[in-house]
């Protein structure tokens, strides 16, 4: 599949028609992982993730060669409001710190042997201030959606996307505190490491934004108007990954925020997706409950950019390299229980 969509109906027929797990590949999968030279189970998730990867992927392909990190990057109109311990203008200067190879990311990207690519969107205007108005115009929005599409490689075999942008978190909330109940302040976190006072403002701005768009149409609807154009590049992307057959490692917070948004609009949106982490905002373990995802790792990472996602990579590759690695009982000459 690899037509793409000009109108927000259009993507929502997409998400409607995206192809389903391979489930011979997986059934051929599962077969295997029962011959190798170990107990049942013994390898925990790590048997259900090469499980799965087989489901998606199709055939019989097991290796992970072809990682792709990316990273997009949108500024927010609602970071007027002080609800970020940092300026505006830092989300122009990480890019360019992304760009040059010294954030965290490219380190881990590098050491997995992932292919980072790193998309700025209209940097230089902002959202609207989504207490005020929606964060962004159907085509605006649909401009971004399509940035992450068009940003997925089709020969990647597996796919994180992560974002910068200050105030993102602040948007994240909206989207979540809208999508799923409850009151601002269960949503909201500190992001960059905002004070007490910053912590109220942020809340009382998420409230507002939510207050002002909250029910108002689908997960795309609200994404649209809470979002900001990276979250949107990044739901772009994982609908893409998806009509290749790419599985997705989702990040933190703010990814899961997007990814929130697919799944309130088309049921199974993300079956081709894992969390890769847990990360220290508090609000992304109910975010990941309501999305039925279990975080493969907890460090206490709250950066953002893709990172927990990239380090993931690694767990990822360990399962399938188990699967395809290891010896049968036959082929080792071990009696099988």
């Amino acid at each position: 599949m690899s037509h793409s969509f000009s109108t927000l109906d259009e993507l929502r027929a997409l998400l409607a028609d995206q192809p389903a797990m391979d489930e011979g590949s997986y059934a051929e999968a599962a077969a295997h992982n029962g011959q190798l030279t170990k107990p049942p189970g013994a390898l925990g998730r790590l048997e259900d993730l090469a499980l799965w990867y087989r489901g998606w992927r199709g055939g019989d392909r097991t290796e992970i060669a072809h990682p792709q990190v990316i990273v997009f990057a949108g500024n927010h109109g609602v970071a007027a409001r002080g609800v970020s311990a940092f300026p505006a203008e830092v989300t122009a200067q990480m890019v360019l710190n992304f760009q040059h190879g010294g954030a965290a990311i490219n380190q881990l990207a590098r050491m997995n042997g992932a292919r980072m690519d790193v998309v700025a969107l209209d940097l230089e205007r902002p959202t609207e201030d989504f207490t005020q108005a929606p964060a962004m115009s159907e085509q605006d929005f649909l401009t971004a959606l399509q940035a992450g599409w068009d940003a997925v490689d089709g020969a990647a075999d597996l796919l994180v996307v992560g974002e910068m942008g200050i105030a993102n978190t602040t948007s994240a909330a909206a989207l979540a505190c809208a999508l799923l109940g409850g009151d601002a302040a269960d949503w909201t976190g500190r992001g960059t490491g905002v004070d007490d006072a910053g912590l109220k403002l942020k809340s009382e701005v998420v409230a507002e934004g939510v207050a002002l768009h909250g029910g108002k149409g689908d997960g795309l609807e609200t994404l649209r108007r809470l979002g900001g154009r990276e979250l949107a590049a990044m739901a772009g992307a994982m609908v893409r990954a998806r009509s290749l057959r790419i599985p997705v490692i989702l990040d933190g917070f703010i990814c899961s925020s997007a990814a929130l948004a697919l799944a309130h609009t088309h049921e199974g949106a993300l079956d081709h997706a894992v969390a890769g982490h847990l990360s220290a905002e508090d609000a992304h373990r109910p975010l990941l409950k309501a999305l039925g995802k279990e975080p493969l790792l907890q460090l206490g990472l709250r950066l953002g950019e893709g990172s927990g996602a990239a380090l993931a990579i690694a767990v990822m590759k360990g399962a399938m390299a188990c699967h395809a690695g290891m010896a049968t009982f036959a082929q080792a000459g071990v009696s099988d229980a």
